[in-house]
């Protein structure tokens, strides 16, 4: 693969419902059929369950089957692997991000904006601090789902990155919504947006169009994966964009001084 370069292969797959097991058969097929050689593979938000409020039947710890299960995925297909799980933690469960690398190392984020629509927030703890994963010569911030829809989060201030990811469960029902803000996202911040979203019904008779997609700094989709259908496609990410754009239109610089409390 050519230097400064990240071949991503995003995953849209329908999720069988709080059935860990089927969900990690499931992806292993999908990730072994990937004849490319890739740097990435991103799955959606809670990869193994679909977006449960009842973790207690299927939460699992940071040394449960599912990470186990990435860390031999990555080291097979020399492929970090990112993606959302229910995790218990000593008495709290979190929907938690997890970046696992090549060598096993493991980069975590817990979802800040919990969906209170669905009553997230009264189920999983929130977290509080955002995560820069230093990546083969690229800077990525790895997000979920909701927090797509505030920007202040995403925003690029003092910490600086190339790729933006959004792990989600987002409903067809605001698909609109969903398409919109990723390249808003993209355009903001002058980086490339990945969102990954899942297909099919949960449990709950909510329907999921998938419409993942990955933006560049311009805010160009790059991809063409088709809505409603599982499907793996590979992008390929190039960090000579990202400096070419960010130094020839400088946007970046203007951009507002804030800070999160």
């Amino acid at each position: 693969m050519e230097e400064n370069s990240l071949h991503v292969a995003i995953i849209q797959a329908d999720l069988v419902w709080e059935n860990p097991n089927q969900n990690r058969e499931n992806f292993t097929k999908k990730i072994e059929e990937i004849t490319q050689d890739v740097d990435l593979i991103v799955l959606p938000e809670m990869f193994t369950s679909g977006f449960t409020m009842t973790p207690e039947h299927i939460a699992e710890t940071e040394e449960g089957e599912t990470i186990i299960w990435m860390k031999k995925m990555a080291f097979q297909k020399n492929a970090a692997i990112v993606g959302s799980v229910a995790i218990k933690d000593n008495s709290d469960y979190y929907n938690r991000l997890f970046f696992v690398h090549t060598n096993g190392l493991i980069d975590t984020y817990d979802k800040k904006h919990t969906f209170t629509l669905a009553g997230e927030d009264k189920v999983y703890k929130r977290g509080n601090s955002k995560v820069i994963v230093n990546y083969k010569g690229f800077k990525i911030q790895p997000l979920i789902c909701y927090d797509l829809r505030f920007p202040v989060w995403s925003r690029i201030a003092e910490e600086d990155y190339d790729v933006l990811i959004y792990v989600a469960n987002w409903p067809k029902i605001r698909v609109h919504a969903w398409n919109t803000l990723l390249q808003a996202r993209a355009i903001e911040n002058m980086s490339y947006c990945i969102g990954v979203n899942r297909v099919g019904l949960d449990a709950n008779n909510y329907e999921y169009s998938g419409h993942s997609a990955v933006y560049d700094a311009l805010g160009k989709k790059l991809s063409t994966i088709q809505p409603n259908f599982e499907g793996v496609e590979v992008i390929v990410l190039n960090k000579k964009h990202i400096d070419d754009v960010r130094s020839k239109l400088r946007f970046l610089d203007d951009k507002d001084s804030f800070s999160l409390e």
